[in-house]
């Protein structure tokens, strides 16, 4: 692939860029674009700040549009410091901050957030709904989705949380209202012929784990023709899934259901083409610049990517009830992934209302090429690129 001398990237991606509307001098901005770190909400939190300023041997930076963020110079790995070893700071940039924080998360609400991984996002809800509520983390990859249960139990964060290995474009589990404390051991025990969920024990034998696989299939063969079942690989205490059998917690809602029992909040961070993630661009001077014709610059690619993108917020949204929020991200800055899905799904669903965001009067960004909606870049929020749309759920 030939390359350009101008900013060190190859042609044919400043194609792609020009035919996008993406302005090339963005990834000039890569060498200084922060890192970002989220501290766990809590008291000592100004300790904590000092420690690391003390290991960094430098003053962190407040970010003063989005709470408990701070940013740190690009060369900076916080993975050796002891704040992260111990589990009160996470990395995450501060535009998929603002990605969470529009969607206004409060306590009590019951949210889904369908594409998951890496976790830092479902951290930072989980942290936003306290003591009430509940956060089903879906993921259509099972190792991805372990690295999200590797965290939140890092973090401490997985009472209230589930994760299903599915995929996001056919889930239909409503959040689950009944909450439990129990503390008898072993995943599932029977009662009678009916397994009976206890609580989470990842130390399943040989004989707990055939007797899953052979429930899920059974569950399986009465769903959708040709659709796997969603894989359940955590669920915490106080989740609403100790104390139910297989049958309820696999239960399929209704729409009518949906309109009333299902989510409060819903976030569809969608996958794509990353091409708004400077650091994951910066990836192809080690994985060769061949390579991101297939994964980025592939036109059947984007196309399908298009179709997936729609498809997963359009069923993010027929799981919300009505008077929820919605919404839906990327880490794209093409039209195509962006403002050509959400016009494409407001045309078909007249039930969805584009929303301003109210949290982002304060916020470095610029407006899409919809009203309403926003995005973040290097040159002007100093973050990764990202682009934000929220929408409501009326009545029909």
């Amino acid at each position: 692939m030939e390359e350009s001398s101008e900013i060190g990237l190859p042609e044919a991606f400043l194609v792609f860029l020009k035919e996008n509307g993406v302005d090339p001098s963005i990834y000039t901005a890569a060498d200084s674009t922060p890192r970002f770190i989220r501290l766990k909400p809590g008291n000592g939190n100004e300790a904590q700040i000092q420690q690391l300023e003390a290991e960094f041997n430098l003053k962190l930076e407040k970010v003063s549009w989005l709470p408990n963020f701070y940013s740190l110079p690009p060369q900076i790995h916080i993975a050796n410091s002891m704040a992260y070893k111990e589990g009160k700071i996470y990395g995450i940039d501060a535009a998929s901050g603002a990605a969470v924080s529009a969607l206004h998360v409060s306590e009590g609400d019951h949210v889904l957030d369908l594409c998951s991984a890496p976790g830092a996002k479902l951290c930072m809800m989980l942290d936003l709904i306290g003591n009430l509520g509940s956060v089903t983390g879906v993921d259509v990859a099972r190792h991805r989705l372990a690295a999200c249960r590797t965290m939140i139990q890092k973090y401490a964060l997985g009472d209230r949380c589930r994760l299903f290995v599915a995929d996001g474009t056919t889930f239909s589990l409503i959040p689950l209202m009944k909450h439990s404390d129990s503390k008898s051991g072993g995943e599932f025990a029977s009662e009678g012929k009916v397994d009976i969920f206890k609580e989470w024990n990842s130390k399943r034998t040989w004989k707990e784990r055939k007797n899953d696989k052979k429930a899920r299939e059974g569950i399986d063969s009465r769903l959708v023709p040709g659709l796997q079942d969603p894989e359940l690989i955590f669920y915490g205490r106080c989740s609403g899934v100790i104390g139910l059998s297989r049958n309820e917690l696999y239960k399929i809602a209704s729409d009518s259901e949906l309109l009333k029992f299902g989510y409060d909040k819903v976030l569809v961070d969608a996958e794509c083409t990353h091409d708004g993630s400077i650091r994951h661009i910066q990836k192809f001077d080690h994985w060769g610049w061949e390579t991101l014709e297939r994964r980025v610059l592939d036109a059947e690619r984007t196309d399908s990517l298009t179709v997936l993108q729609l498809r997963l917020l359009s069923n993010g949204f027929r799981l919300l009830k009505v008077g929820g929020s919605l919404v839906y991200s990327t880490c794209s800055l093409t039209v195509a992934q962006n403002e050509d899905v959400v016009e494409k799904f407001l045309r078909k669903n007249a039930s969805a209302e584009l929303q301003e965001i109210d949290a982002a009067t304060n916020w470095p960004y610029k407006s899409g090429g919809i009203p309403k909606t926003l995005r973040f870049d290097p040159v002007t929020s100093q973050t990764s690129g990202l682009f934000i749309a929220k929408f409501k759920k009326l009545a029909s």
